[in-house]
């Protein structure tokens, strides 16, 4: 089973993927492994595997018919994941579904041959994941949560609205994947509408009061 060939609705919204040939009777029944860091008892987890399983009924896909589907739940802390990522490798699993970065990234780290599609993932570009969103290349592809173009023009509309503004903080937390790509899409349209970028990298709320009385510093 190609990575094309395999559907998900994860991530909030509903995406089907046509699969190139239909699990005729009599063939062998295939194997979906789902890695997530959410519980099992998680009621909108639940829902999103309720709508992933229907679209598969749908596509001719049931349990126990033609398909089986092996979950590893609760995947939050880094040993863990890699545990339940190796222990569904071993079952020969012909795709892998993960749900977020915690899941994708270890699962690339145990296998580079089993086709994994990820959703809920920030960046998977930056992460490493995959080539590009255009052309993932490896065995990931999937669904990101963000377009980053988007930072660019946020910074295009604020000079828009200040035609003056030469000087622009931006407030961030850098150990964040989406950060990080937001950021860089900013920087990369800033020197064009003349604008120097002042990052302002926080973690913490207390910490904000503490940048802006930086910021009213430099004003004055």
């Amino acid at each position: 089973m190609r990575r094309r060939d395999f559907i998900t609705l994860l991530g909030g919204a509903a995406a089907a993927w046509p699969f190139a040939a239909r699990a005729q009777r009599g063939e062998r029944i295939r194997r979906i492994g789902v890695l997530t860091a959410q519980p099992s008892d998680d009621s909108e987890t639940q829902s999103r595997v309720g709508a992933f399983l229907q679209a598969l009924q749908q596509l001719g896909w049931s349990i126990g018919d033609n398909l089986r589907i092996e979950y590893r739940w609760g995947a939050t802390e880094p040993d863990r994941a890699r545990q339940y990522a190796q222990e569904l490798i071993a079952l020969a699993p012909d795709v892998i579904l993960a749900s977020s970065s915690a899941s994708t990234a270890p699962l690339l780290q145990a296998t580079r041959t089993v086709p994994i599609v990820f959703v809920a993932v920030a960046d998977p570009v930056g992460a490493g994941y995959v080539n590009s969103l255009a052309r993932p290349g490896r065995n990931a592809t999937g669904f990101t949560l963000f377009e980053y173009g988007i930072g660019a023009k946020w910074l295009e509309l604020l000079k828009e609205l200040a035609p003056r503004v030469t000087r622009v903080a931006v407030i961030r937390d850098p150990t964040i994947a989406a950060g990080i790509g937001f950021f860089g899409a900013i920087q990369s349209v800033a020197p064009s509408i003349g604008v120097e970028l002042i990052p302002l990298g926080l973690s913490e709320p207390a910490e904000i009061e503490q940048a802006n009385r930086g910021l009213c510093a430099l004003r004055q």
